[in-house]
């Protein structure tokens, strides 16, 4: 019996939230890992963190730190994506990219594993994982796509503020027991820590995620309008979106308007079209209230569809109810999803 070849890995910013997961989910899935190197700024330098029977001590991340690695998974920042993923690449690692640095970069594949898998037989080193408002949308319209045809997207999120890191949730915290005892809110993170203005989030919904575009619309939402264009490769597809944050921990909530290329579709031929998409769980039951929400999701590697509707006015038109945890699936699980993709289609460099 001929052993499976094992790789050694990197991951940068082991110790933020998305790189705790990406950790867990490796050792989950027993992912054939011979090496795992932990990196992370300066400051988290020492720190120690448990990867199966292993206590690794987490490192300060530098060009050296990348030799002799298979696989780097990077989710500290687009800054240090910026200056370090060359670097992998240049010692001959390939790197997963959790930031936004390249995600539209033509020659980097945005990949979501059920998506558009085969993209990555076209990386040169580097493999983008897309936003994650991105990711689970489009793991629910991939089926709808493939069955009908897709000629419009509308979206409204309702996002957790752990997208925002572990910071605006310590604030959602902070200003709720604020609020309950009487007292004045303070805000210093969201609804984008680099912009002017910051707003309480406990008891309240903001209508901005990142800063604005010259166009009116946000970072956030542009991501979700290209991403979605060059994952699903239709690149004149219109798409619209509004990014709000809800005082939510975990899970992204998004209401979905579609409308298909075909005609004389029913609520239960969409249905059954997700019912057979890869990563997609149906929980539509108006009858008995069954439909996903954020606490449902939160923990789960799946997407979840419900409240699906033919729209009253228009013939080709359909609502759904998209809900994924953003930390999970919108994240460190696509990530890991990625690098199973690249094992198994043997895209790896060789050491």
């Amino acid at each position: 019996m001929v052993k499976e070849k094992q790789w050694n890995v990197a991951v940068v910013g082991a110790t933020g939230a998305v790189g705790q997961k990406i950790i867990q989910y490796l050792e989950e899935v027993d992912f054939p890992v011979d090496e795992v190197k932990v990196l992370s700024s300066a400051r988290s330098a020492g720190k120690k963190i448990k990867f199966k029977d292993k206590e690794l001590v987490v490192e300060e991340a530098s060009p050296e730190s990348f030799s002799g690695i298979n696989i780097a998974f990077f989710s500290a920042g687009g800054s240090v994506s910026k200056q370090l993923v060359p670097e992998a690449v240049k010692r001959g690692a390939v790197v997963i990219d959790n930031t936004s640095a390249f995600r539209m970069d033509e020659t980097v594949p945005l990949v979501v594993p059920e998506v558009n898998e085969k993209d990555l037989e076209n990386h040169k080193g580097v493999i983008a994982n897309p936003n994650c408002s991105t990711i689970q949308m489009v793991v629910a319209l991939q089926p709808i796509k493939e069955a009908f045809g897709l000629s419009r997207v509308i979206v409204s999120t309702y996002q957790a503020v752990s997208g925002a890191g572990l910071e605006a949730q310590e604030e959602l915290v902070q200003q709720t027991k604020q609020y309950l005892n009487g007292e004045e809110m303070t805000a210093a993170i969201l609804p984008a820590g680099s912009d002017k203005r910051h707003f309480p989030i406990a008891f309240n919904a903001l209508p901005q995620i990142d800063v604005f575009e010259d166009n009116g619309y946000t970072a956030e939402e542009m991501k979700m309008i290209n991403e979605t264009k060059k994952i699903m490769h239709i690149s004149n597809l219109p798409v619209a979106a509004t990014c709000v944050r809800l005082p939510v921990f975990t899970s992204h909530a998004e209401s979905v308007y579609i409308e298909t290329e075909k005609t004389g579709a029913t609520v239960a031929d969409v249905s059954n079209a997700l019912q057979n998409g890869q990563s997609v769980i149906l929980e539509d039951d108006p009858k008995t209230q069954t439909y996903p929400t954020p606490l449902s999701a939160a923990n789960k590697k799946e997407v979840f569809v419900g409240r699906i509707r033919k729209d009253l006015d228009h013939e080709k038109g359909f609502h759904l109810w998209i809900v994924s945890d953003n930390l999970v699936k919108g994240a460190a699980w696509n990530t890991v999803q990625i690098a199973q993709s690249l094992v198994k289609n043997q895209l790896l460099n060789e050491r």
